[in-house]
């Protein structure tokens, strides 16, 4: 706790205007022993705040937002008026007063629910391997897993089924399966000419930022499912237009849309609940920091699964903190600072194992370019631990064999980043046609 509330205070720093004077007009050599008891409890005050919410940066004008759910809800549900439905969803499809999207679409007037799907890690969200279908204990449903012995809805499962409808929030990022599991289904969809609803919600990186590497045409999979960069900066609404014009998929796709969201909100700024989309990004930080670091894990370092703050921690037994931590805060990476760690995963990667590395400690998100951190942080890896990290492992997340090439290489990380904007700019212009949301 004690270096947690030091981490606290730094952020303080960056958070308030350092203007070289002191609280109350006092210079530090002159403070009174009572101002400075003001104001150390003052601080205090402001460093848990921080360590209880530390997203200080919240955008107070932003108006609410409200989810494709909540949307549907205020039309009485009517676009799936008379229909028989199948919903894919999880525990992150929720309406703005935390009631399921399943409850909801179960007793709506008019809809007849049908049938469940559970995309990865189930319809509750905590299964970290492959799930099995099973029944609903509240509806008495029939929950088909879409990641389980198949990956794509059957015709079986689809039997009496004349809509599909998508609620799911995903990470914003192109190696997380919900994205894949869209498409799929979309596909499904098409093939058997039943309607696909998809209630939007919000990209929680932003609509703006694109990052990464584009994914190789040829490395197209259930982690890959479009050629897009790691970070797209789109809803799945959107995505799924560009998913069903440019691959052609032919599905009858409608959009609900959200309304009172715009592409410059992060998810904090949206108002809406935070739910855990998978076991492991259990916070909207862990969330920002997720693509620069889950890249990492299959060359061989612990990203903090099986610790308390996954995709915060970074470490492997071969690496030694404080000169890990040396040299990546050297490095002077806009948006972040490492903090050498000590931490024995129990699960995942290196468990029971004792392991050093750092805390990435998120200080300002929109100075943070992820990916750019993710290249630094290889670089780092090959310079002070040779031949103990196989960069050549990471393809199939970074999805890009040019890429992974130069960083086996031990190319520099901006020369790397430099190597993308080319396809980005491509990306950007296609993407454009697609986008719902200013």
């Amino acid at each position: 706790m004690k270096t947690a509330m030091k981490d606290c205070s730094d952020n303080l720093l960056l958070a308030v205007p350092h203007r070289g004077v002191c609280p109350m007009g006092m210079s530090p050599q002159r403070r009174s022993p009572s101002t400075a008891g003001m104001v150390f409890l003052f601080r205090l005050f402001l460093s848990v705040f921080i360590y209880v919410h530390p997203w200080l940066q919240v955008r107070a004008s932003a108006p609410a937002t409200l989810a494709g759910i909540d949307v549907l809800e205020a039309e009485n549900f009517a676009p799936l008026a008379g229909k028989r439905v199948g919903l894919i969803t999880n525990q992150t499809g929720i309406d703005r007063n935390g009631r399921s999207t399943i409850d909801l679409l179960a007793h709506a007037p008019g809809v007849k629910l049908v049938a469940l799907f559970s995309p990865e890690h189930g319809i509750r969200g905590t299964i970290d391997e492959r799930v099995s279908s099973t029944t609903d204990a509240v509806t008495g449903l029939p929950v088909y897993s879409l990641y389980g012995e198949t990956e794509r809805p059957t015709d079986a499962m689809l039997a009496g089924v004349d809509a599909l409808v998508f609620d799911v929030q995903d990470a914003g990022v192109r190696f997380y399966t919900y994205v894949t599991t869209m498409g799929y289904a979309m596909e499904a969809a098409a093939a058997h000419h039943i309607a696909f609803y998809v209630l939007d919600r919000p990209d929680p990186l932003g609509g703006e930022r694109i990052e990464g590497p584009m994914l190789d045409r040829g490395r197209t999979n259930f982690v890959g499912y479009f050629p897009m960069p790691v970070r797209m900066a789109m809803t799945l609404g959107e995505m799924a237009q560009m998913f069903n014009a440019e691959n052609k998929i032919g599905c009858d796709l409608r959009v609900i849309r959200m309304t009172g969201w715009r592409r410059q909100l992060w998810f904090n700024d949206t108002r809406l609940a935070w739910v855990n989309p998978s076991p492991n990004l259990r916070s909207a930080v862990a969330g920002i920091l997720y693509p620069g670091l889950e890249i990492l894990q299959a060359g061989g370092v612990s990203v903090g699964r099986g610790t308390a703050k996954p995709f915060e921690l970074l470490g492997a037994p071969w690496i030694r903190g404080e000169e890990f931590a040396a040299d990546l805060n050297g490095r002077a990476i806009p948006g972040v600072r490492f903090v050498p760690e000590k931490f024995t995963p129990d699960s995942g990667l290196y468990k029971s194992v004792p392991c050093e590395g750092v805390r990435v400690v998120l200080t300002d998100r929109e100075a943070l370019r992820v990916m750019r951190m993710g290249m630094e942080i290889v670089s780092a890896l090959g310079k002070l631990y040779p031949g103990k990290f196989d960069a050549g492992k990471m393809v199939e997340l970074l999805g890009n064999a040019a890429t992974v090439k130069q960083l086996v290489d031990g190319r520099d990380p901006a020369a790397i980043v430099e190597r993308w904007s080319k396809d980005i700019e491509t990306f950007r212009g296609m993407r454009a046609k697609y986008l719902l949301y200013r």
